[in-house]
């Protein structure tokens, strides 16, 4: 088997339509765009959303809602998940940059830290918010907060 001999699949190739090649072709005339209008004629792009002419339905659809430009997304982090981290990596301090390394964040999150689940460890916690739950829990546990 050679390059210059491969050839495709039997049956697996449709034959080219060949259109405006005359009547004859059973593809002449209009060549296959049907009857007048923008679509018959080269050169035809709609716009995005055209629907022919009726109104689109973005323009349909009524505006609702609000987008807070000052709104400050954390990204949760649970006591129970502060455990598993200082178990696993046998830590006592906690950063958001040990969150990182362990997967649970990214570099640009801005991390808080909630109060599901147990803490057993005294951890020292750095984080950007605590909910009152977590500090509660942290603090009995016998560890620290420093909000950054």
């Amino acid at each position: 088997m050679k390059l210059n001999n491969l050839t495709p699949a039997e049956g697996s190739r449709g034959r080219q339509k060949r259109v405006g090649r005359g009547e004859g072709s059973g593809h002449g005339g209009q060549s296959t765009r049907g009857m007048n209008g923008a679509k018959s004629r080269s050169g035809y792009r709609h716009k995005i959303g055209f629907e022919g002419g009726q109104m689109p339905i973005q323009r349909r659809m009524p505006k609702f809602g609000f987008k807070n430009p000052t709104r400050v997304e954390y990204k949760a982090v649970n006591v129970s998940t502060l455990q598993t981290v200082s178990e696993r990596f046998n830590v006592t301090v906690i950063t958001p940059d040990t969150l990182i390394e362990a997967g649970f964040t990214s570099k640009n999150d801005l991390v808080k830290i909630l109060g599901n689940g147990e803490l057993t460890a005294a951890l020292e916690v750095s984080a950007n918010a605590f909910s009152k739950s977590a500090q509660l829990k942290i603090e009995a546990a016998g560890g620290k907060l420093i909000i950054l």
